[in-house]
């Protein structure tokens, strides 16, 4: 599908709406943002300064919300003051959003803001997102996903658009090992260390990960800063503000694309077309099937752990490991329209 018909399917949904828009001032939301800004409805962009985001993070949500157009606020709320999110279990993530989340339902209640909107894309389906949860149990609406809108969807149009947006957006907490606590002195020493090797980089994104008093350096291009002098530099710094050693990660920072599906040829039958993708987390397969009922005709075992269903002449099966298997698609294109409509559906198994 042309970028052109998705964008108007998100105007579709979004036009002559009270909403809330979830604003970080990232590639997605700014993208969410910007398109209702052209069209009929009333917005507001909330922010939610947690507490341990990336340093200038707020200022930039402020100042391309302020291009945008549409009204904007922000909300401080502390999370480190919830014992819960400091312990940095498998579930933070989910914690964290919903704490977010929960804030905006409150914000929409006082305003009378009967929709809560969000920059999820469906890229973000195919990656393991315990918070996407938080979606699905608040009732959030996620355009970019039913419009079926990538990651490189968004950084294309925005770019191609000259339309400004912030490239560092995710929360510090993701840089510390999960089990270990989160703590302000970590999360001060991240923020000194991405903004250290920023600065001697003049590159945008940087992660510094914590792996118990350990930095991994993480940089998209990994020759701005391979100099002795500049290595020697970054090693010293970090270790006075308290890491015992710092490493560099070979690889980029980048995502890179990822497909939504990919051919696998069937052995028992070569003309047979048949495509994959597999998530990594495993699947709730009863209440996956719930989900999935709307669709078309459908054959579940939880036992098996399979879920069988039929669309549009399609036949799709998912699998409790995360696999998901198109069958009698006619390419590509028809084994991704399937999956657009499959993968806001899933429901994975939440680790507690």
């Amino acid at each position: 599908m042309e970028m052109t018909e998705k964008i108007r399917q998100v105007k579709a949904e979004l036009k002559n709406q009270k909403m809330i828009i979830a604003f970080s001032g990232g590639a997605d939301s700014t993208l969410l943002a910007n398109i209702a800004s052209k069209i009929t409805g009333e917005f507001l962009l909330v922010t939610v300064d947690n507490g341990v985001l990336p340093k200038d993070c707020i200022n930039n949500a402020k100042k391309i919300a302020d291009e945008i157009g549409l009204s904007h606020e922000v909300v401080i709320e502390n999370f480190m003051q919830d014992p819960n999110f400091k312990a940095n279990n498998s579930n933070r993530c989910f914690i964290c959003k919903n704490k977010m989340y929960s804030k905006l339902e409150e914000i929409a209640k006082e305003r009378n803001f009967p929709i809560i909107t969000d920059g999820t894309n469906i890229s973000d389906l195919l990656e393991d997102r315990p918070g996407l949860m938080v979606n699905y149990q608040k009732n959030i609406i996620s355009p970019l996903v039913k419009a079926g809108i990538s990651r490189e969807d968004v950084l294309n149009y925005l770019n191609e658009n000259n339309i400004n947006y912030s490239v560092s957006t995710t929360c510090m907490a993701t840089r510390i090992s999960t089990g270990d606590e989160i703590t302000t002195k970590k999360i001060n020493r991240i923020s000194y260390a991405e903004s250290l090797v920023k600065t001697l980089s003049k590159n945008d994104i940087v992660r510094v990960r914590d792996q118990k008093d350990v930095a991994q350096i993480e940089i998209v291009d990994i020759e701005l800063i391979l100099n002795s002098n500049v290595l020697k530099h970054i090693d010293a710094e970090l270790k006075a503000v308290g890491f015992e050693r710092v490493t560099l990660d070979i690889g980029s920072a980048k995502k890179e694309k990822k497909d939504l599906v990919v051919y696998k040829p069937c052995k028992d039958e070569k003309n047979k077309i048949m495509f994959e993708t597999e998530l990594p987390y495993e699947i709730d397969i009863k209440n996956t099937c719930k989900q999935l009922e709307i669709l078309g005709k459908l054959k579940c075992s939880e036992s098996m752990g399979i879920a069988m269903c039929e669309i549009e002449g399609r036949n799709v099966t998912v699998f409790k490991n995360g696999k998901i298997v198109a069958r009698k698609v006619q390419d590509q294109e028809d084994a991704e329209k399937i999956l657009i409509k499959v993968l806001p559906r899933i429901r994975r198994i939440i680790q507690n």
